[in-house]
């Protein structure tokens, strides 16, 4: 397919209570816009687009959900000046299964098989598959791709990516996928672009936002990561548990006699911090901890358990050179970077707070034996890069 200079990428990333979308320009890769519709469900949600100071006119209304949002951006578009330039529409799927990982166009045949994996990750594929097929009828004609957010973790050792558990399972697709590969993936782009030899260092990514995972990445590999078959595992997050004893599973279906749908419910929707402080924002914790005991102790376990997987991240690679933090809390949090950096001197890990309180690419001490960054990540860019790749071929 030929890419011409006045045509344009359309990335497409849905969220749990979001959707982000971006214009590329399809030759330079060279972002035009980007837009998001955030809080649908709530009346505060709208469509928001970037280089304007006001919400798009006519679409400020409260969004009951991600259709009617997805609607609304296919609106805009139909209407904008964009809506005869675009070349091909890219979009972020968390899960493919165990046999799709890397980007591919987006056929029947992969729709099909998206649908017989929609158990792995009942909470993201149904809504990211109807927002294709919203996409395919709105733009009958255009190529679309997808990129799925388990791509980064498929090399990762056997040790790291089967579970203990009979065959069967396996052949099922249960196995250890993780999540977050394009902010990853950006991440170590980034890294190489700034003259780090990512190949022949020991690295780990704290990718922190209301979803949050590590990732542990070993000369250029991914060789271990906190979430494992679901987003639900790791960290705890925002509304999800994170790691959980199997024994506790047990115990909500014996003894709190919960179906699975409630289950699924609780552990993604009604746990983390917002099982523990009523909250699940973390610059609003941080704003309530001074006096609220809850606040506090949500704050306290969510720094805790990132200490923790630094740790054990660190002992899977066998060493640690450098940390980066990134996400929504990652990025702009100095009170939980340092809340986690504190405790990890045994690592070498050391951290300028005058650097950190001011958000600088680099914030450790000038006595740290690690290099500590702080940088922005991109997933759109990533599904751009992999969209224009993808239609090329």
């Amino acid at each position: 397919m030929a890419v011409s200079l006045n045509t344009f990428l359309l990335t497409i990333n849905c969220g749990s209570s979001s959707l982000k979308f971006s214009l590329y320009h399809s030759s330079s890769l060279q972002e035009e816009l980007s837009g998001s519709v955030d809080a649908i469900g709530s009346a505060a949600s709208k469509l928001v687009i970037s280089k304007q100071e006001k919400p798009v006119p006519g679409h400020a209304g409260g969004f009951k959900s991600l259709d009617a949002a997805v609607k609304a951006v296919i609106r805009w578009i139909k209407q904008s000046q964009y809506n005869n330039s675009l070349l091909a529409i890219g979009h972020r799927l968390v899960q493919g299964g165990p046999n799709h990982r890397a980007p591919q166009l987006i056929t029947d045949d992969l729709l099909k098989t998206l649908h017989q994996y929609v158990y792995l990750a009942p909470n993201h594929l149904p809504d990211e598959i109807k927002t294709i097929k919203a996409f395919q009828k709105a733009f009958t004609q255009l190529p679309q791709v997808a990129c799925f957010d388990t791509a980064f973790h498929a090399d990762m050792p056997d040790e790291a990516k089967y579970y203990p558990l009979p065959d069967k399972y396996r052949e099922q697709g249960l196995l250890h996928y993780g999540f977050h590969g394009l902010s990853y993936e950006y991440i170590m782009q980034k890294l190489a672009a700034d003259g780090i030899d990512v190949n022949k260092q020991h690295i780990i990514i704290a990718h922190l936002g209301n979803g949050a995972s590590m990732a542990a990445v070993k000369n250029g590999i991914s060789v271990e990561t906190t979430m494992g078959l679901s987003p639900i595992g790791g960290l705890v997050m925002g509304t999800r548990s994170g790691d959980l004893d199997p024994g506790v599973v047990l115990f909500l279906l014996k003894q709190g006699r919960l179906t699975t749908t409630q289950l699924d419910t609780l552990l993604s929707k009604q746990s983390g911090l917002k099982a523990i402080a009523g909250k699940s924002d973390v610059q609003e914790l941080l704003g309530l901890a001074a006096h609220d005991a809850k606040a506090r102790a949500a704050i306290t376990t969510f720094c805790y358990q990132a200490r923790k997987f630094i740790g054990s991240l660190a002992a899977a690679m066998g060493g640690l050179d450098l940390l980066v933090f990134t996400g929504g809390i990652g990025e702009h949090s100095a009170v939980i970077r340092e809340s986690i950096c504190r405790n990890l001197d045994f690592l070498g890990i050391r951290i300028d707070d005058k650097l950190n309180n001011h958000h600088k690419e680099n914030i450790e001490s000038s006595t740290s034996k690690i290099k500590v960054m702080v940088l922005k990540t991109n997933e759109e860019a990533m599904i751009a890069q992999h969209t224009q790749t993808t239609i090329l071929k």
